[in-house]
């Protein structure tokens, strides 16, 4: 399941927020500023982290997800699913260039099972410079370069199949 989602979440095929495939309940999901493990926690009893990946990997690895960062030899890359109830919502990929991890941004290597969110969303220096919506096979996804300190990461995240999103967007629809 976790490779599975992790090779669609990489296949995200991107588009402008204006695109008219993106209904209003969809963008109120894909646009979302404030954290998403908070957005999730008010949909069920609780969030669960399950890391698939975490390690350095070299530039080329990092493919074209590198272009959006500082040019660096090095990344620190973390792959995730998380689970509302025990029922997996979403698959996340964060790359952050070694650049980004001095100083509070070390603990980035640290999460462990914690979601990312509870980090990012704690620290007051978080800064977003975009949000990108993007869809792969029916399912939605988005990315975003966030900032700590002014130091950029690259998140991106796809909704399963078992998320809110889609029974938020489904509504009306039935």
């Amino acid at each position: 399941m976790s490779d599975h989602a992790l090779q669609r979440l990489r296949a995200l095929t991107w588009l402008p927020p204006s695109s008219p495939e993106l209904s209003a309940p969809l963008l109120d999901w894909l646009m979302e500023e404030d954290s998403m493990t908070r957005r999730f926690e008010r949909h069920c009893q609780q969030v669960t982290v399950q890391p698939v990946r975490e390690g350095f990997i070299s530039a080329a690895e990092a493919g074209e997800e590198a272009a959006m960062l500082p040019a660096d030899a090095r990344f620190w890359l973390r792959e995730i699913i998380l689970y509302g109830d025990n029922q997996p919502w979403l698959a996340g990929r964060t790359l952050v260039p070694e650049s980004t991890l001095s100083g509070p941004e070390m603990l980035l290597q640290t999460l462990g099972t914690r979601p990312l969110g509870r980090y990012l969303f704690s620290s007051s220096t978080l800064t977003r410079d975009f949000i990108e919506p993007g869809q792969v096979d029916g399912l939605w996804g988005r990315r975003s370069r966030l900032r700590l300190s002014g130091k950029p990461l690259l998140l991106t995240e796809l909704f399963l199949p078992a998320s809110p999103l889609y029974g938020d967007h489904q509504q009306g629809n039935d």
